[in-house]
This record gives structure tokens, sequence and C-alpha cells, in this order.
């Protein structure tokens, strides 16, 4: 498979190749801790297995309690930390997302608005729904954050003050075992993708559980 170059949002000259360095990956998981998350939504929405939204939710991740909280970073730390190039791969949205009412268009909106844009997440749920191929229930979560990136000194000691923050959406599509309780993620995606200390807003990274049995599906979703 050829691999795109892509361009960073910080300076817009062209970057490395469409590879996930794992070490960016492990620093958004080491603040995913009861006591470092910097979490500060989540949102979801519960499908039956033929697509149709059974019910929604929408609140401050802060307010949950630690017994919540400690289960939805499990579920959202199971995106970034899956093995990288392999179970996540990076994609490389087409020129088309850049119109308005694409996918990434919406992503974004989703992203800037911190997940308060209740018509929004519908809109993404049922554009789920109509495509998500299962024969059982499952939610789709969707995870906001701001990751103070640590300031760096010319020898790259970290310095601990940060100097910018790279906002970011999880998004993870889990099987509803009983009671509406989730098992662990089938599919879903780090958006934008984190790349040497930068957002990369044309690329996302996408997540399969089983990548010899993918659900392609979500590619096509999500417009790639």
């Amino acid at each position: 498979m050829q691999i795109a170059a892509y361009f960073t949002e910080r300076n817009g000259v062209m970057g490395k190749e469409n590879i996930i360095d794992r070490e960016d990956m492990l620093a958004l998981t080491r603040r995913m801790t009861l006591a470092r998350t910097s979490m500060t939504r989540i949102a979801g929405s519960y499908m039956d297995a033929e697509g149709y939204i059974d019910g929604t939710f929408n609140t401050n991740f802060l307010k949950l309690s630690s017994v919540e909280k400690g289960k939805k970073l499990t579920i959202a730390k199971e995106i970034p930390f899956s093995s990288t190039n392999e179970k996540l791969k990076r994609y490389k949205f087409p020129e088309a997302s850049t119109k308005q009412g694409s996918m990434r268009q919406l992503l974004l909106g989703i992203k800037s608005c911190g997940l308060k844009n209740d018509a929004l997440l519908e809109t993404f749920y049922e554009l789920i729904g109509e495509s998500y191929h299962s024969d059982h229930d499952y939610a789709v979560f969707i995870f906001h954050d701001r990751y103070d990136i640590p300031a760096k000194a010319a020898d790259h000691e970290r310095l601990g003050e940060s100097e910018d923050i790279f906002e970011y959406i999880i998004c993870a599509i889990c099987p509803l075992i009983e009671d509406y309780e989730p098992g662990k993620p089938e599919c879903g995606f780090l958006f934008p993708a984190y790349s040497d200390r930068c957002a990369v807003l044309n690329h996302i990274d996408v997540f399969q559980s089983d990548p010899g049995h993918p659900h392609s599906e979500i590619l096509e979703i999500l417009g790639l």
C-alpha cells in the first residue's frame, strides 16, 4: 500500500510519512488515569443491532463517579494504546473532505464545540447507525480532551510547563453486553491525528480490534 505524506497543522510543509509514532500515542495515554486525566466531556449513543438510537447522553467527564471515570478511561485508552500501524492505522482524508457537509467537517465541528452541540452529535450517531454492520446492540462513545503539550528545551528535556494544547476527540464503538454495559471497543478513531507534538487535521487514526476481520464500513462512514 502506498504511504502518503502529510502536512502538519503548525507549519503546512511536507512532513513525515503516514506512519504513527508509538511515542506520540504514549504521550496521550499517560494522561488517561484518574489522577491525571484532562478529559473534559463524554457523549454517547446506545444503538440497537439495526442501527436505531435507543438513547443518548452527554455530560461533563468530571461529574462521573470515580468508578465510571475509570471504566470510560479504559475504553478511551484502548484506541491510542493499541498496536500502532497494526490495529491503529493512519488515513488521509481526500481533498473533497474540505467541503461543507463532509464527515471531516462534522468531526471538526464536534471537536471545536467540545461535544456541546447535540445536533452535531445526533447527526454523527445517525450516520454510524445507517452503515455500521452489527448483529448485536452497541454503544458509540465520544470523548473530548485537551492535552497540554509539555514544553521542551533545546536538548529535548521536558520543562514541565505546557506551550501548546492538542484538542482532540476519541470515538469508540463497543458491543453492549447487558444492561447497557459496554465491552471492549470493536473499532473507533482518534481525530485529528497527533504527530511530533502537532495536530494533523487532514489525517485520522482508525482503530480495528481485529485487523483480520475489520469493520471496513467505518472507513466508508468516515469518507476515507
